[in-house]
């Protein structure tokens, strides 16, 4: 067994310069110098998903956490901060796809032996503007083998998806079409809409069609009939656009059409 070195100085400064490396790594996205980093005996303890690994796990775990594009990024709450051989990263990620702000807040504790990342304790949990979650995610979550970063990945592809395949102006698309295009299952789906986004699959097809909508009327001046302009957007019925409408907007087309578009006031 290790013996875990005394909270001197240098342990200190030790921990706070193998823990600024660690942290340059995953901002290069250099999987091999971050692996490097950790001790053959190293532990990984995911407490959103529960789930502890070891080395031979960690490869297959950090290159499905590693930011996949050049805008991808972390925003920290605090400096790195260490003391004796445990150092503190605190950041959170914001979800796209929600209508109301959704961010999964992490904080890390990185205990360092011999010049190396001996033990991770991860802890995240999932904050709306309006309802403050506390983990409490965490049982359901750890049957879909997600953590909370792969669940950011997840939201980021679904709407990224939606931006350019705009899937939703099919009026018979299903989750389980979703779910083939993107390579995720329908239950990591409807996690990621339910549990984390707050909305079902219904209400985020929904807010897709009526964001297009809205934006062929305002930046395209489109003259179609409302009605005409909602089937092409993918509504299937008058009555489900005029309520989604009413519920999105407050207020009616034609009221919304009189305030914010030319073509109302002509």
């Amino acid at each position: 067994m290790l013996l875990i070195p005394p909270d001197t100085a240098e342990q200190t400064a030790l921990t706070l310069e193998v823990v600024l490396r660690y942290h340059m790594a995953w901002k290069r996205r250099d999987l091999e110098a971050i692996l490097a980093i950790y001790h053959p005996q190293v532990q990984y303890n995911d407490f959103f998903q529960n789930r502890s690994m070891g080395l031979t796990e960690l490869r297959a775990y950090i290159t499905s956490t590693l930011p996949r594009h050049p805008d991808e990024y972390l925003e920290h709450n605090d400096r790195i901060r260490a003391d004796g051989c445990t150092a503190f990263i605190q950041y959170q990620t914001a979800l796209k796809g929600s209508g109301e702000r959704v961010v999964f807040r992490t904080s890390e504790a990185i205990t360092v032996c011999d010049g190396l990342i001996l033990r991770i304790n991860e802890y995240a949990s999932l904050v709306r503007d309006s309802e403050p979650q506390t983990g409490r995610h965490a049982p359901a979550i750890s049957k879909l083998g997600l953590s909370a970063r792969q669940l950011t990945f997840m939201a980021r592809d679904l709407a990224d998806y939606f931006t350019r395949q705009q899937p939703f102006l099919d009026p018979d698309l299903d989750l389980a079409r979703i779910a083939s295009a993107t390579g995720y299952s329908r239950n990591q789906l409807s996690y990621l809409l339910n549990q984390v986004l707050g909305q079902s699959f219904y209400r985020y097809v929904t807010q897709a069609r009526l964001a297009y909508l809205l934006e062929r009327l305002v930046n395209h001046g489109e003259n179609a009939p409302i009605e005409a302009l909602a089937v092409s957007a993918g509504f299937n019925s008058t009555s489900a656009f005029y309520k989604a409408f009413r519920s999105h907007t407050g207020c009616t087309p034609k009221a919304w059409l009189k305030a914010n578009c030319v073509r109302a006031r002509r």
